[in-house]
């Protein structure tokens, strides 16, 4: 449900450009607002998951995303759209599949997406009962997101609660909240240390920056003259060969991790960074941008999502707190991109949104747009790549440390 509430508003960015006036920087900008505040959260919401029920913290996120999103369905002004998007696993698997597990995480994180883009896309080309199509897809997706917090909160047990039930039990009643938060600080205080870390986050800022830009991919296609079916079916094709290619890449990272235990993710993940360069040179300057193009787009973003969305099944997936602050760097810097992508379409490739023909699009301005997400993709995408280069050294080290400090606790207890 996540995955497909984010996945809402890129996939109408035509619908709301045309409803509020607004270019490829404003449609940017919506995606910063969110992306932003949603990475700032996350170490609040790493240390609250760590000493509170998790369903409850869970259902609660859910419900407030909810009612962001049906206020941006609602929404008569951009700026009011902009306030509402401003919304607000790694122990549940052991070591040698934890590759597995983040790939089968992100295969139904996937699934989801492609729902709520698909969904979105089709709806927003009708009206129902005299309301545009997408903005019955954000309140639909509201009461499904509110319905699920619900059963969540009903239903899901903390796994913790299986095995350390009594002891956490008597934790929770002999610590303080200040207790609580000094840990949580010297632990994140920890986390920031560790070097491995810090080159996850490194790569991760400039990593995750094409991620964010390909928000405009369904604008893109619009543009280029696919109907809302077209646009679609494209961008599932996308989201399905990277649901595939991030399962089969943490199965193979964990493949690798037997042969090469303190190298085997790091290669995983360099290749698929790598991969990224020529696919998005092909998709975005050598494919030509015309609807006569349809089946040559869908073979390159098969293939493209196949090999590029292996990185965080592959090396990036950690425990919760080292997880929610690489969302927080990640995440805060990696918005940046949307809006990036519509300033450079706009100020530097001659984008203009009052040429766009609202049903056949305008090749001139797709050309524009696809000038500024390469230039927000080839980039990044290689600098991710180079990133990883100094895990081959520091990983093994900062692995083996964390190997000795817990011996040295278990000798003491």
């Amino acid at each position: 449900m996540e995955r497909s509430d984010e996945n809402l508003l890129p996939a109408v960015y035509k619908e709301v450009s045309e409803t509020f006036g607004a270019g490829p920087s404003d449609l940017g900008y919506l995606t910063f607002i969110r992306n932003f505040v949603q990475g700032l959260a996350s170490p609040l919401a790493g240390i609250l998951v760590i000493n509170y029920d998790r369903p409850a913290v869970l259902a609660s996120g859910t419900l407030c995303w909810a009612l962001s999103t049906a206020a941006v369905g609602s929404s008569q002004y951009f700026r009011q759209i902009a306030f509402w998007r401003a919304s607000f696993i790694a122990d549940s698997y052991m070591d040698g599949v934890r590759g597995a597990g983040f790939g089968f995480l992100n295969l139904v994180g996937t699934v989801g997406g492609i729902g709520g883009g698909v969904l979105a896309t089709v709806m927003a080309g009708h009206e129902f009962l005299g309301v545009p199509g997408w903005r019955c897809a954000f309140i639909m997706m509201a009461s499904l997101s509110a319905l699920i917090g619900i059963l969540v909160f009903l239903f899901v047990v903390d796994p913790r609660k299986t095995s350390t039930n009594n002891t956490t039990g008597e934790k929770r009643g002999t610590t303080t909240p200040t207790s609580v938060w000094l840990e949580s600080w010297t632990a994140t205080k920890a986390v920031l240390k560790v070097q491995t870390f810090q080159i996850i986050v490194l790569q991760g800022l400039v990593g995750s920056l094409p991620w964010t830009a390909m928000v405009f991919f369904t604008l893109w296609f619009q543009l280029i003259g696919f109907d809302h079916n077209s646009a679609a079916t494209l961008l599932s094709l996308f989201a399905a060969g990277c649901a595939i290619g991030s399962f089969m890449g943490g199965i193979i990272a964990d493949r690798m991790t037997q042969k090469f235990p303190h190298s085997g993710r790091i290669m995983c993940a360099q290749f698929s960074a790598g991969m990224g360069i020529p696919f998005t040179w092909f998709l975005l300057r050598v494919v030509p941008q015309s609807v006569s193009s349809y089946y040559l787009f869908a073979v390159t973003l098969l293939l493209m999502g196949l090999t590029i969305s292996w990185n965080a099944t592959a090396a990036n997936g950690p425990i919760t707190m080292i997880y929610a602050f690489d969302r927080a760097f990640e995440g805060s810097f990696s918005s940046f991109a949307a809006p990036i992508v519509g300033i450079l379409a706009e100020q530097i490739y001659g984008y203009n949104p009052k040429s766009v023909d609202p049903k056949t699009g305008s090749i001139p301005e797709a050309i524009a747009l696809s000038k500024g997400l390469f230039s927000m993709m080839a980039v990044p995408f290689g600098l991710c790549c180079l990133f990883y280069t100094p895990l081959y050294w520091f990983f093994r080290r900062d692995r083996e440390a964390a190997r000795l400090a817990s011996m040295k606790e278990l000798e003491m207890i």
